[in-house]
């Protein structure tokens, strides 16, 4: 009987899992934007918010707990300098995750994961912008959609 005992097995021994979940909080820490599957996503959000909320206490010890999980030094610098400033103000909840679609190989339950409040790319805000005053002097009933590029589709 598994009672009182918190976390999925995922299929893995205490190891494996453990290497798996320092693997994945560094890649989302990272890039702050992972597709998962949906459980795995589910038990990342535990070992994220925990490494943020090491980072905002901001001290030489958790620095050095969040170094000895993480698995790239850039990623805890990141942690300290970038994200504790923006997560700063937020009590909690520093993750969203997104379900998106099932695998093919084995229809596994997919999911995105990533930090709530994410830096806008530069390139984003000029297409928005481009997008705003192109279509300002239309309807928006006379837009139409933009034609999907043949070479994404055929890669597909």
């Amino acid at each position: 009987m598994r009672h009182r005992k918190s976390g999925r097995q995922l299929g893995r021994n205490t190891h494996h899992r453990r290497a798996l979940f320092r693997s994945l909080v560094t890649s989302l820490l990272e890039h702050e934007r992972i597709e998962t599957t949906e459980a795995k996503a589910k038990e990342l959000r535990i070992v994220a918010e925990r490494m943020i909320s090491l980072g905002k206490e901001g001290n030489l010890h958790a620095r050095r707990r969040a170094a000895s999980y993480l698995r790239a030094k850039r990623v805890v610098s990141k942690l300290f300098k970038d994200l504790a400033g923006r997560f700063a103000q937020r009590p909690g909840g520093y993750t969203r995750i997104i379900k998106t679609r099932r695998r093919v190989g084995d229809a596994a339950p997919m999911a995105v994961i990533e930090l709530v409040t994410r830096p806008v790319d530069k390139t984003e805000v000029d297409k928005g912008r481009a997008a705003d005053q192109k279509g300002a002097g239309r309807s928006a009933a006379k837009t139409t959609p933009a034609p999907a590029k043949a070479s994404a589709a055929a890669g597909a």
